[in-house]
């Protein structure tokens, strides 16, 4: 029996319920998406890498501690991402699609290569000493996290340029060269691919810097050294294999009209205008109720899981003193998170079609606070849980540890299979041009807020409640305050918004019902 080579054009079956979860693409089409799954999970895993080095490096550090991440992110990393969008803009109007995509990736892996190879191997001649560092925390306590920040600069780099990335290369370069080669109606298939492949990424990162930080890399005197070069090495060849593959799909993918016709795709309705500046994403939040709801529940989920991910941290630096071992706690971490999204990825599709959007809206709060509270109910209480901890060999520290491992893993993992896809569905009811400009609004606004939200409530603790001597263990009453307040507030407003959801689809159900009633 003869077949007739699968087109574009051709009918296209019906796939099986498992293959509908987790390969939805056609045989035809593998040319062109599993090149762009690679792409994602280079991307993915440089990340992932990066990510995990840099707080090995950071928490490590001479006279440093998990107190800096916050003033990592507020002070320099945000900065940081303002500088780069206007560069980033600039960019745009000087190089073409596909170059302005290396313009952006080049510089970072340079970076990572030459930091494993020349600053790291020189980091004591570039840094200041343990002595400077202590000596000028003891003079300005209050302002006594800036000088670790200062004093170990190239690891604060490093810091800033792996947290760039995931905006530069994830949230921007991958996403934006999807949308423009992939059409609506195969989006829909393909991106529920590429998030298991994002997934997968997480694994295999785990299981390799765990290999490589367990291994002894032939590094002499320096095992954390070894490590690094073996890790970098291995970033730099997945930058070198992205930039291939993604030539490689512009020379024989996209000259194929099946995968992509430029007439097709430049032919696409215009949209309105997606870019929304500060001031006006302010005012589309403040007078729409139902898009300053959406705004609170990223802005509360951003600050809660930051608030228990700064103290989890700052508790695991003191059970993984040096980065080699902090780096396998992490690797592990990576991997069993990418375990546990996977398996909420399934969960969390059937649980959609199962109960109304306010249910499985209201799942990633309520996890997240019940799980929060029980760690910062123990962390408050560690010392009178001390002596009842040792009679089965265990310490507050070791328990502590453990407990956020599970809270911080446990929320991330619910929060990318259900709260992700609950927050873009409560766009759906909404007119097209709302759907545009609010959640281009949205996304300026409450994304910016929630990812600083929870670093300034610990810059400001830690500045100005914080004893001298103190660190976040000092604060933790008062985080703990913060978290639950937020975390409650975060339940209200789905509930609030999840009533907004169902009166907006009634009424629109109800439209489309009276206008199919007068067409008959």
């Amino acid at each position: 029996m003869s077949h007739k080579p699968q087109t574009k054009d051709s009918p296209k079956p019906e796939f099986s319920k498992l293959r509908s979860i987790f390969f939805p693409v056609y045989a035809y089409e593998l040319k062109k998406v599993i090149p762009m799954g690679i792409i994602l999970f280079c991307i993915l895993a440089i990340y992932t890498f990066a990510r995990n080095i840099k707080d090995s490096q950071i928490v490590s550090a001479p006279g440093s501690g998990a107190e800096v991440l916050a003033f990592l992110k507020l002070w320099c990393v945000a900065p940081a991402s303002v500088l780069f969008v206007i560069l980033y803009a600039k960019g745009s109007n000087i190089f073409n699609k596909e170059n302005i995509f290396y313009v952006t990736l080049i510089p970072f892996i340079a970076f990572f290569g030459l930091f494993a190879l020349f600053i790291y191997p020189n980091r004591d001649m570039l840094h200041m000493s343990l002595e400077t560092i202590n000596s000028l925390k003891a003079a300005y306590p209050k302002f006594q996290w800036f000088f670790p920040l200062i004093g170990n600069w190239s690891y604060s780099l490093y810091y800033v340029g792996a947290e760039l990335w995931g905006s530069a290369l994830l949230s921007l370069s991958f996403w934006q060269f999807a949308n423009q080669v992939t059409v609506t109606k195969d989006a829909k298939r393909h991106y529920a691919f590429f998030g298991i492949i994002a997934q997968t990424a997480l694994i295999f990162v785990g299981i390799v810097g765990r290999y490589f930080s367990s291994v002894d890399p032939l590094a002499e005197g320096d095992s954390w050294g070894g490590s690094l070069n073996w890790l970098m090495g291995i970033v730099v060849a997945l930058g070198i294999l992205c930039m291939g593959i993604y030539r490689w799909m512009h020379v024989k993918v996209l000259t194929d009209k099946r995968f992509y016709d430029e007439a097709v795709m430049s032919n696409r309705p215009k949209k309105a205008k997606t870019k929304v500046s500060l001031l006006e994403s302010m005012k589309m939040i403040f007078t729409s109720p139902y898009l300053g709801l959406i705004a609170a529940l990223i802005i509360a989920y951003g600050v809660t899981v930051n608030l228990v991910e700064g103290v989890w941290k700052g508790q695991a630096k003191l059970l993984y003193t040096n980065p080699n071992d902090f780096n396998v706690f992490m690797s592990h971490y990576v991997l069993w998170m990418g375990v546990a999204t996977i398996v909420m990825y399934a969960i969390g599709g059937n649980l959609l079609r199962m109960f109304r959007w306010t249910v499985c809206a209201m799942l990633t709060p309520l996890i997240t606070f019940l799980a929060g509270s029980g760690f910062f109910t123990f962390v408050i209480f560690r010392k009178e849980l001390e002596s009842w901890l040792a009679t089965f060999e265990l310490t507050p520290v070791h328990v502590a540890v453990g407990l956020g491992f599970l809270v911080v893993m446990g929320s991330k993992a619910v929060k990318y299979a259900l709260f992700d896809l609950t927050k873009e569905m409560a766009y759906i009811p909404l007119d097209d041009d709302m759907k545009v400009k609010g959640k281009a609004a949205v996304d300026v606004l409450a994304g910016r807020f929630g990812k600083s939200g929870g670093a300034l409530t610990q810059f400001l603790l830690l500045t100005f409640v914080a004893p001298a001597s103190g660190g976040l263990l000092s604060v933790a009453p008062q985080l703990a305050t913060v978290f639950v307040i937020v975390a409650l507030l975060w339940m209200v407003a789905v509930v609030f918004l999840g009533r907004r959801v169902d009166a907006i689809t009634a009424q629109r159900d109800a439209e489309k019902a009276a206008a199919a009633a007068k067409g008959h």
